[in-house]
């Protein structure tokens, strides 16, 4: 193995670019020729790609997003997509691939191993929904910046005594809403995986302003149904019943930016260079994981065929610290 490419595919997260900087220096020291590419699997699929040495990457540790950039690409889904992809491969002379990403981009890493091309995944979704790591890439970043939301927010509902609505990403996963309403103590918390009708929401609002709360902070997984804005008409129509004013806050994009904390620096610095000390060991076809304080490797398919469950006994004490 003498050349080896990296990309990040999907969404974006605080993290991914010192996971591409430690996958490049460790690569260097292993003699190596890195490949960035650009714009995730749509780069690939076009050529899109710049030489990395150790001054390309120096300076972006504390940097967000990604500066090789990424996009969906669902061309690249298709059998054709993939030839294409590994016709430039070979083209540029690239031995082995890193992709760091979530479930859709280590599905395309699983099917370029399957075309028995060398490929390391490394899980990198605010989401933490992949099999094989207790934690991914910018998750960690991301609840603090919930966090932070919450303990502002909580600051203005308490003054005016209101009901706040917080959303947070998550469309199949409800962990950052989870977590986030732990740690920022919500009195209620709302995710896909557990039905809470609105008339139970309702009443933890009552129950809430019977008890003296100066406020009501409800964290919401935007996978949530009937949805954050449902749940808003539905208080609104009952406000003067249930005491408190109701106002929405959509987190949105500001939880994928911002500097990646000291959690997440190091988790991707580990991570990365891991990867490229399995691809460079002929260790191929795997995701390189966190479990406990151990890197630990899945294959590829195990990741994809199992669903990542949320933790029961967190959900349990979510309903504990509630009350």
């Amino acid at each position: 193995m003498k050349r080896i490419g990296v990309l990040t595919s999907g969404g974006d997260g605080p993290g991914l670019n010192p996971c591409i900087r430690a996958a490049t220096r460790m690569a260097l020291g292993y003699g190596l020729e890195v490949m960035g590419i650009e714009r995730g699997y749509a780069g690939l699929m076009n050529g899109e790609m710049i030489s990395l040495d150790a001054r390309s990457v120096g300076g972006i540790i504390g940097r967000g997003g990604t500066f090789l950039g990424t996009t969906r690409a669902p061309e690249f889904k298709t059998p054709q997509g993939q030839r294409e992809a590994l016709r430039c491969l070979n083209r540029h002379g690239i031995d082995g691939l890193v992709v760091i990403g979530g479930n859709g981009s280590l599905s395309g890493a699983c099917a370029l191993h399957q075309r028995g091309f060398p490929v390391v995944g490394v899980p990198a979704t605010i989401d933490n929904d992949v099999v094989g790591t207790d934690i991914a890439i910018g998750v960690d970043t991301a609840l603090n910046t919930i966090l932070d939301a919450v303990d502002k927010i909580k600051d203005t509902a308490s003054s005016h005594q209101r009901a706040f609505l917080i959303e947070t990403m998550g469309r199949d996963s409800g962990y950052l809403a989870l977590m986030g309403g732990i740690a920022g103590g919500a009195e209620m918390i709302l995710i896909p995986e557990f039905e809470t009708t609105l008339e139970e929401v309702a009443q933890g609002l009552l129950d809430a302003y019977v008890r003296g709360k100066a406020h009501c902070i409800v964290v919401v997984a935007e996978g949530y149904k009937p949805g954050t804005q449902a749940v808003a008409d539905y208080l609104c129509a009952r406000q003067e019943e249930l005491g408190f004013g109701v106002r929405v806050t959509v987190l949105g994009h500001v939880q994928r930016g911002g500097s990646p904390m000291a959690f997440d620096r190091l988790l991707a610095t580990r991570l990365g260079a891991a990867a490229v000390r399995e691809l460079h060991e002929g260790n191929h076809g795997h995701i390189v994981g966190l479990i406990g304080n151990e890197i630990v490797l899945t294959p590829l398919e195990d990741v994809l065929t199992r669903r990542k469950e949320l933790d029961l006994s967190l959900c349990e004490l979510s309903k504990i610290m509630e009350k």
